[in-house]
């Protein structure tokens, strides 16, 4: 496959064998060159140099957990602003990330529709676009402070960014192609694949929502991220952004669009991405959708030594549901022993409830007005704080009414881990 020279995160590219999902509309053009097996057709799809992805992201500061696939986080500091850097922004892959060419991109419609679509990247723009700016984060974000164990990847609590999207309204594309009776799902495809552990054959990475959500949740065709064009890393050419859901709904490389009147049981639709939770000892299994309240501390960092006196405390909040409506901050003398959370400023699990009351809590002042779908920023001043340890917490509530629980309910795959975030500072 020729290798596009718009967006691309430079370096060596290698290639990888997809195979094309069940379930792909007949007609679908391959994503590169294919062959013939016995199990249909294969993609061949070039992939960004593994390395190189790896040391550029170190490079812009952001915390490893995964060469390949690719998957950093930012340390709490850099979470601050209205919007994430490109370079700074988290990256959660399960698959080597794609080297599409622009020119050669379709984006494919079919299934339930009247109207089976075709549509190059200019065929995508000259629909329209709007922007908006929304915070995605990880479903597992906040996994490893988990009391018990869970599966998944070792995040911190820095798997989220905000970034202004610009792209084509998926309601514009849906009405194009006109949604045919029966239809009760949309699926999204992207070019990104590969094999999964206990799954046999190659997979693609695809997601759906309900036809309602796919009208209703404002989700966007996103070719431009932050004013600039989409990067590889994060989607190029052509990505789905859902505001206020987890970041799993947000299928990037997005190359095919089907509508179809069965319950979509893909692999990280009802294996990944969904609650495991025991109810009366049976377990219960509940779909990952909006993201959960959360406030984050920015500064000070976690372990940082700073003066006694008038200390100011920053951070960010969002909820999938509604906007921040308050936030609040404890600061107290810590514990004998308490230690900081290391470099992603995990910090202990959350706050007992009883020591939070104790503590006491101030209300945060909000910054400005969140935009659309992203984080608000928020600050509190705490007078003459005296020195020694102190352990400083925050947390959120939303205008629907929705506020932090001090441990959120432990579940298999660690996801919604919407932990009060606790660190502690030294005052000198």
């Amino acid at each position: 496959m020729p290798i596009g020279n718009i967006g691309l995160e430079g370096g060596q590219v290698c290639r990888i064998m997809t195979k094309r999902s069940a379930g792909a509309h007949p007609g679908a053009p391959e994503t590169g060159a294919g062959e013939m097996t016995a199990g249909g057709v294969q993609d061949v799809v070039s992939v960004a140099d593994p390395e190189h992805a790896w040391q550029q992201a170190l490079q812009a500061g952001l915390v490893g957990r995964k060469r390949l696939p690719l998957n950093c986080e930012l340390p709490p500091p850099l979470l601050t602003g209205p919007v994430t850097a490109n370079e700074r922004f988290f990256r959660r892959n399960h698959f080597p990330i794609p080297d599409l060419d622009a020119g050669r991109w379709r984006l494919d419609v079919g299934g339930l529709v009247r109207t089976p679509l075709s549509l190059g990247l200019e065929d995508l723009r000259r629909l329209g676009s709007e922007s908006v700016v929304a915070t995605l984060e990880c479903a597992g974000n906040g996994r490893t402070l988990f009391s018990a164990p869970v599966e998944g990847e070792t995040w911190g609590l820095g798997a989220v960014s905000s970034a202004r999207w610009t792209g084509v309204p998926l309601t514009a594309v849906l009405d194009r192609a006109g949604i045919a009776s029966g239809a009760r799902e949309v699926i999204f495809r992207g070019a990104d694949g590969g094999q999964m552990e206990g799954v046999e054959e190659p997979i693609r990475y695809e997601r759906s929502l309900s036809v309602a959500d796919a009208r209703q949740s404002g989700a966007l065709l996103v070719f431009a991220m932050n004013g600039e064009l989409l990067p590889a890393r994060h989607g190029f050419p052509v990505r789905l952004v859902v505001p206020g859901w987890y970041a799993m709904a947000s299928v990037k490389w997005l190359t095919e669009v089907e509508l179809t009147d069965q319950p979509f049981t893909g692999f990280f639709q009802d294996t990944h991405y969904v609650y495991e939770w025991q109810r009366r000892g049976a377990w219960v299994r509940e779909p990952v959708r909006l993201q959960r309240i959360r406030a984050l501390v920015a500064e000070p960092a976690d372990g940082q030594v700073a003066e006694a006196g008038d200390l100011v405390v920053r951070g960010v909040a969002w909820s999938g549901a509604a906007p921040i409506s308050r936030v609040e901050v404890s600061i107290a003398a810590a514990a004998d022993g308490e230690t900081s959370g290391g470099e992603t400023g995990g910090g202990r699990a959350g706050a007992d409830a009883a020591g939070a009351a104790e503590a006491g809590w101030q209300q945060a002042h909000l910054v400005g007005r969140a935009e659309g779908h992203g984080w608000q920023r928020w600050e509190l001043t705490a007078r003459d704080v005296p020195p020694g340890a102190a352990t400083i917490r925050a947390r959120a509530y939303d205008q629907a009414g929705n506020g932090q629980l001090s441990e959120p309910e432990w579940n298999n795959l660690g996801y919604g881990g919407n932990f009060v975030h606790e660190l502690t500072v030294t005052l000198s």
